[in-house]
């Protein structure tokens, strides 16, 4: 059975950083990838990055809001991806989800940016 487990969301300041964490278990081997996405209050889902299963070198996405801002990456010996948020701002605030394989979803963790 697939699980993806976040943590690592909180409260933060405008300028400050936190680090996500999502860990998978069920899965046979790395060759799946995996995305962030973030859903604020009243707002769609959105996808904020995405690392591609790795092989000869793992493809990155970043939505345009977040790009020079959150880093991607992912340990397969961990089965854990993490996503590294930096100057961090209040329209960050948001559920973030992680995602594997396109159909399996955690269960989100919340990040608040405030003053």
């Amino acid at each position: 059975q697939v699980q993806l487990v976040e943590s690592g969301g909180g409260f933060v300041q405008p300028g400050g950083s936190l680090r996500l964490s999502c860990t998978a278990s069920g899965f046979t081997g790395s060759g799946y990838g995996m995305s962030w996405y973030r859903q604020a209050p009243g707002k769609e889902r959105e996808l904020v990055a995405s690392i591609s299963s790795t092989g000869t070198g793992a493809r990155i996405y970043y939505a345009d809001s977040v790009k020079g801002r959150f880093a991607i990456s992912r340990d397969n010996a961990k089965n854990t991806m993490y996503l590294q948020m930096n100057s961090l701002k209040p329209e960050d605030t948001a559920v973030y989800y992680c995602n594997a394989a396109v159909r399996y979803w955690g269960q989100g963790t919340q990040v608040t940016v405030s003053s």
